[in-house]
């Protein structure tokens, strides 16, 4: 199948949430079952310091009376062709943010659009993600050779209003909806969520952001499948990141990144405290209001230590830099984006926080189980999906949960977490567990090739081992993993 992923971010190159991750690691495991999978996303002006990027395009076209570029290159570190959209509105050092986001992303859609019609390379189906490509579906409707999917990765982005569409771009008269998103779910041929269960609360009032009348309509043509992680990028036993490498039977390693991480951070180095780490966009969605309400009392009742890494509202970046001073070695807060010191925080923290008010997926605490971090969350969305609820009788579950959006429920459950901690043979039982599941792409990778089978009319897989047949897992996947050369520019085969 020939397929064109379409998002704003891609890891390693633009990442500011879970988004580019998943459009980071989906299609090269795609491609790695068989499958003609590129990437189409804005060439951002910080770009080239990261790749090579071939001087002349690929392909020149113009949308919304503006010329733009297409310049042809490879995902660095896979064989996936990537496609960037070259226009002056993308130049900025900067994903998102700015008066002009709306009218850019718009554009951005819209020439994807016209590179899918009129270059010579014709996707049958194009995986369009978020708003920002929201009404790629809506101009994609009357082209029966191309099938849409579109992927909310979260529902509280909607894009521009139907009005401002009208000023900027063309709205075809068949169009319904009030905004870039409203529009995409209904004409989308298949609508897919980063889990099964925020596709099923994204249609109820409390997370539905007033769509979820629309989006109980629409419930025939709705998935949700569980995004995954990359297990070689994302590996304790081989990561470069971290100061000491371990894996699920040498934990007793471990503790020398915790060390390590007390030292970096300025916390008392203690290795017997218990250290609880928190990587996150610093916004209402990820708890925050919780964390600020308790952590004060949780400070005062335990013996624990605290470190924060992200960047967000400005609300609440002061709010963490004064708990941090109040608290001198037992509070740090880092008010960055630093990927290899968060890979530190996974390695070398006791627990992960992460209280979410609502979650699509999340990736950070299939990471924080990766490297033997114990979760601490609110049931919600993905968190539902990913982490159980530990009970030392049965010595079931992986992590800690709370069901409740109040800041006693989560004091409750951080105390049942440092209690536990105490009990150093039941913990690392604990991490173990957590370690041994499984959250890579390629079941993930299966579940979207049968919906993409499906949408074309295709019979499912005859041979489904051979669907299951990818990179290697525990093994970094580098431009090696397939010998196919299609789309990459000749400079760079």
């Amino acid at each position: 199948m020939r397929i064109l992923f379409v998002a704003a971010e891609a890891v390693p190159i633009a990442k500011v949430g879970g988004m580019g991750d998943v459009v980071g690691a989906l299609p090269k495991v795609l491609r790695a079952m068989g499958h003609d999978v590129r990437i189409f996303m804005p060439y951002y002006g910080f770009i080239a310091d990261k790749m090579k990027v071939p001087k002349e395009p690929v392909w020149k076209g113009s949308a919304m009376f503006q010329d733009f570029s297409v310049y042809e290159s490879v995902l660095p570190g896979t064989d996936v062709p990537l496609y960037l959209f070259g226009h002056a509105s993308f130049a900025p050092r900067r994903v998102y943010s700015g008066d002009d986001e709306d009218w850019r992303f718009t554009l951005f859609a819209n020439g994807a659009t016209e590179f899918c019609w009129n270059y010579s390379w014709r996707p049958e189906i194009v995986h369009c993600h978020d708003w920002h490509t929201g009404m790629i579906p809506v101009w994609m409707n009357e082209t029966p050779d191309i099938a849409t999917v579109f992927t909310i990765h979260n529902l509280a982005y909607q894009g521009p209003w139907r009005w401002r569409l009208e000023q900027i771009t063309w709205c075809p008269w068949y169009m319904q909806g009030h905004n870039t998103m409203a529009a995409a779910v209904q004409f989308a041929d298949l609508v897919t969520t980063v889990s099964p269960t925020y596709a099923e609360q994204i249609r109820t009032p409390a997370y539905g952001e007033q769509l979820d009348g629309l989006l109980s309509f629409i419930s025939g043509k709705t998935i949700g499948i569980l995004n995954g992680i990359d297990r070689g990028l994302y590996n304790p036993a081989t990561d470069r990141g971290i100061p000491q490498n371990f894996d699920a039977d040498t934990l007793d390693k471990r503790a020398v990144n915790k060390v390590s991480l007390q030292e970096e951070l300025g916390l008392e180095v203690n290795s017997g405290a218990f250290l609880v780490g928190m990587v996150s966009r610093l916004v209402e969605q990820k708890g925050l209001d919780l964390v600020l309400q308790m952590i004060d009392r949780f400070i005062a009742y335990t013996d624990a230590q605290f470190v924060v890494l992200g960047t967000g509202d400005r609300y609440y970046e002061t709010e963490l830099w004064q708990l941090a001073s109040r608290y001198p070695g037992r509070v740090s807060a880092y008010l960055l984006h630093n990927d290899t010191l968060a890979r530190r925080i996974y390695a070398g923290s006791d627990a992960f926080l992460m209280p979410s008010r609502f979650e699509p997926c999340g990736i950070s605490q299939l990471l924080a189980l990766r490297y033997g971090c114990v979760p601490i969350v609110r049931r919600t969305g993905g968190l539902v999906d990913t982490v159980e609820h530990f009970v030392p009788v049965n010595e079931t579950g992986t992590g800690y949960c709370f069901d409740r959006y109040e800041p006693l429920d989560l004091f409750t459950c951080m105390v049942r977490a440092w209690e536990a901690f105490q009990f150093k043979t039941d913990w690392r039982k604990l991490q173990q567990r957590g370690m041994a599941q499984d959250f890579g792409w390629d079941k993930s990778a299966i579940a979207y090739i049968a919906a993409y089978r499906k949408l074309l009319g295709l019979p499912p897989a005859e041979n489904q081992s051979a669907e299951n047949q990818s990179v290697n897992p525990e093994t970094p996947p580098t431009d090696a993993t397939s010998t196919s050369t299609a789309g990459k520019h000749p400079e760079l085969v």
